[in-house]
């Protein structure tokens, strides 16, 4: 959420850069509408509670006295419904005004290139030479079948579309790559491994974003009346551990890790890489998440997505860096790398990951703050995620730059230990 000071003050520059930076329309006739009836309002509510609070005061008074305290009572009993409308509509515009909120995304840093869609994206570089073939490449899922390692029929039985079954050695690689992703993470770079839940309440998706905005593309439950979501992935649960804390200045920057399954809907993805398990409703991913001092945020943001080439570069995988436009990032994100990895079969970069600092975007709508040492008050914290990585996009390169003419594939070396030492499925 940004600053309601910008939406209060100054709507319509706050629109024109929304608009030029983001394609996002900013309704500011019906945004300065309702600040003017909210301030209307609120000076009418005050005066009556004012109001209220003198003639109970002069009750008192009057009834320590002995005396009558009929007129005022009536006094008060004439002005009370006045006073119960005005704070019911004074909640029901702050109830507008805060959805409008809701619903603005963050602003780009002034680092990040103008632009409207992925071709605006800036290269920032590369990493390793992607592999000359002597044979006919296949993609993962041709690899996959050939022993019924990978099963989207068997999947789709069970589930429907966007699932797939892993079996055997691939789905021994697969776990192989979650736990040397974690073991990195919360060993070399520094992360506390964390466990999270996989379903959390409403107000954890509305601290990092997800709601209300982007509810269709989330699968709920539904027991009773308690509705909770599964989580779309682990930035939510990490991210929310902060959610209305004041943390020590000492335990920043925070940085946690967490493996966990993600789930989406997928909805505005009808008919996009619906061949094997590039885009999934279910899939697995190392998250990574810190919660930084302000001035600390853009070195934590450079920092954890060289903890992310990292894997990639352990793995062997060509990849390059990519900075985001300000119209191709995230509703929450202010500045935005991500990383792309070499897929043979496609003969093109595909994203793998994506680092991201928010800013003070989702600690305002958690109220997530720290106690600064040089004010002694709490102040917003930066929040900050980051996919350490895709563990399922991570398999599909290694299958693929990894294969052989036979059809085996050959295990990456920090793997091995993760495989019984096995140098190649087959």
């Amino acid at each position: 959420m940004l600053d309601p000071a910008l939406l209060r003050n100054q709507a319509p520059d706050l629109a024109q850069r929304l608009r030029d930076s983001r394609g996002f329309d900013l309704d500011v006739a019906r945004l300065e509408a309702l600040e003017a009836d909210r301030k209307r309002i609120q000076v009418r509510t005050q005066e009556l509670q004012n109001l209220r609070n003198i003639r109970s005061k002069q009750i008192g008074m009057l009834k320590a006295k002995g005396e009558d305290v009929a007129a005022v009572m009536a006094e008060v009993a004439s002005f009370g419904e006045e006073l119960k409308a005005s704070e019911g509509e004074l909640e029901r515009i702050r109830g507008e005004l805060e959805a409008i909120a809701l619903g603005i995304p963050n602003l780009p840093d002034a680092s990040v290139p103008a632009g409207s869609d992925e071709t605006g994206n800036v290269e920032q570089h590369r990493w390793g030479t992607p592999r000359s073939f002597d044979f006919e490449v296949k993609d993962h899922v041709e690899l996959g079948a050939r022993h019924g390692w990978l099963d989207g029929e068997t999947a789709a039985k069970l589930s429907g579309s966007r699932f797939t079954v892993l079996r055997g050695q691939l789905a021994r690689l697969h776990r192989a790559l979650a736990q040397f992703m974690l073991d990195l993470h919360s060993g070399a770079h520094g992360y506390e491994e964390t466990n999270v839940p996989l379903l959390v309440n409403a107000d954890s998706m509305r601290g990092t974003g997800q709601l209300p905005k982007f509810e269709e593309d989330l699968f709920s439950t539904l027991l009773g009346e308690h509705k909770r979501y599964l989580i779309p992935t682990s930035e939510v649960p990490l991210t929310n551990i902060a959610r209305d804390e004041i943390l020590d200045a000492e335990r920043l920057p925070l940085r946690m890790t967490a493996h966990s399954l993600c789930f989406r809907a997928e909805a505005g993805a009808a008919g996009r890489d619906t061949r094997g398990m590039i885009r999934q409703h279910q899939f697995e991913k190392v998250e990574l998440v810190s919660i930084a001092k302000p001035d600390e945020s853009d070195a934590e943001h450079q920092r954890m997505t060289r903890c992310a080439e990292t894997v990639l570069e352990q793995l062997g995988l060509p990849y390059r860096r990519m900075l985001l436009c300000s119209g191709d990032m995230g509703f929450g994100a202010t500045k935005t790398f991500d990383l792309e990895v070499w897929l043979p079969s496609q003969q093109t970069y595909r994203e793998i990951s994506s680092c991201s600092n928010c800013g003070d975007f989702q600690a305002r709508r958690m109220q997530a703050r720290w106690r600064n040492p040089a004010t002694g008050k709490p102040e917003l914290v930066h929040t900050l995620n980051g996919s350490g990585v895709a563990v399922g996009r991570a398999l599909i390169a290694v299958m693929e730059n990894y294969q052989n003419a036979d059809g085996s594939i050959d295990v990456p070396e920090v793997l091995r230990p993760y495989m019984g030492g096995a140098a190649r499925i087959a």
